[in-house]
């Protein structure tokens, strides 16, 4: 779902690429490829920068929003300890793997 903050980064990327770089990924490798990219044709600069926020945007709907640290390369990570994947099938205060006590698991445990 793209928020409001989003609108204002898509604004900032059209009026001038590296700024939005700059705002998604701060001081990075991905920042100096964008001002070479814009310095090259305004369009490839633009085309970065909305991958960059394409890939952003895809991080959050994966780990949640808020909880992410860039890593590098148009990719973003969960903070250690923020994010907790759900198992489907889990139920509360049973491990994964384990059986339900009194389940009779006939030498598959």
């Amino acid at each position: 779902m793209v928020r409001t903050s989003d609108i204002l980064i898509i604004l900032v990327a059209i009026l001038f690429p590296p700024a939005a770089a700059a705002i998604l990924t701060g001081c990075s490798c991905d920042l100096l490829i964008n001002i070479l990219l814009t310095l090259l044709g305004y369009i490839p600069g633009h085309l970065h920068a909305f991958y960059l926020l394409y890939k952003r945007i895809k991080s959050e709907e994966r780990f949640g929003e808020g909880n992410l640290r860039y890593v590098g390369n148009a990719e973003w990570a969960p903070i250690e300890g923020a994010y907790a994947p759900v198992h489907p099938h889990a139920h509360p205060g049973h491990a994964y793997g384990a059986p339900p006590q009194g389940t009779t698991t006939y030498g598959t445990a």
